[in-house]
């Protein structure tokens, strides 16, 4: 499983860009818009954080969790 890792040169924002791109990936079965509003929504936050070297990494894994509680939500039966 890859993770964000802050990477110097990289910018959050870029770092926040490719955490979306593999949430859209691994979630298939749900809407681009979907997961882009859990990643805004996770990225909100820690809009007040001030050591925001691990953010991306954060903002992933509270998104990926309420991704797959959605997912889960969704799945036939």
């Amino acid at each position: 499983m890859a993770q964000a890792v802050t990477v110097p040169g990289i910018g959050e924002e870029a770092l926040i860009g490719e955490v979306q791109q593999r949430l859209i990936q691994r979630y298939a079965d749900l809407t681009p818009h979907t997961v882009s509003a859990a990643v805004e929504a996770a990225l909100t936050r820690f809009a007040r954080s001030s050591v925001r070297d691990f953010v991306p990494l954060l903002v992933e894994r509270r998104a990926s969790a309420e991704l797959s509680k959605q997912s889960a939500a969704s799945a036939p039966v």
